[in-house]
């Protein structure tokens, strides 16, 4: 039996084209997670986009690290970091190999596992919080530094995978500035959401860190 479209994976050449042509793409694509406790699919409803070298709020602004390292591979490839020593967040990384852009998945609706999600996110008062921010998203699908590199778009049952689901209209789609992000980088419209979903994350302004005295 073939698949129906919307359950085929995103093939390598999706990720292969710019930053900001993938991210807004994104939205409405389904997040396929496969954990030993059984699946989960979440619907991307959120995402930013992160343009490697030439981007001040990118990790990727000041060259290769062995953090980063898995943004210059391969388009297609999971991206994980660790922040504030608290929480991971993932990001998919796209654009031709070296250039190491990626864009961050912010926040979806968990469609499929929500019963899994839901221990492993247990302040959320409503399944629309479950994925409700990126840190949110990571922790309730499962997604840590071990999944750093994997790769959506090898075939089989990977860890992860992304699948075609139902892009929203157009009309749908709106963009703005990045959450969080200060410096040069504050106004880029870069963040991508689809207007009205109640899984999308609440937008909050760059605030600058107070120095210790």
């Amino acid at each position: 039996m073939t698949a129906s479209l919307d359950r085929m994976p995103l093939p390598r050449d999706f990720f292969e084209r710019s930053v900001l042509e993938v991210a807004p793409d994104l939205l409405g694509r389904v997040l396929v997670r496969r954990t030993p406790d059984g699946p989960m699919e979440l619907r991307l409803t959120e995402v930013e986009a992160y343009a490697g070298e030439v981007d001040p709020g990118s990790h990727a602004y000041r060259g290769r690290t062995a953090r980063n390292e898995v943004m210059f591979g391969p388009p297609g490839h999971v991206y994980v970091y660790f922040t504030y020593g608290m929480w991971h967040c993932a990001n998919l990384v796209c654009g031709p190999e070296g250039m190491a852009s990626g864009v961050l998945l912010r926040a979806g609706e968990v469609r499929v596992g929500a019963e899994l999600a839901r221990k492993r996110r247990i302040s959320a008062r409503h399944d629309k919080e479950l994925a409700k921010g990126p840190a949110r998203l990571a922790t309730g699908l499962d997604i840590d530094r071990r999944l750093n590199g994997a790769d959506v778009c090898a075939p089989g049952d990977a860890p992860m995978s992304v699948f075609a689901g139902t892009p929203p209209h157009p009309d749908q789609v709106r963009s703005g500035p990045r959450t969080g992000v200060g410096g040069a980088g504050a106004h880029q419209p870069w963040r991508f959401w689809i207007d009205g979903d109640p899984t999308v994350s609440p937008y909050r302004a760059h605030t600058p860190r107070r120095r210790r005295t």
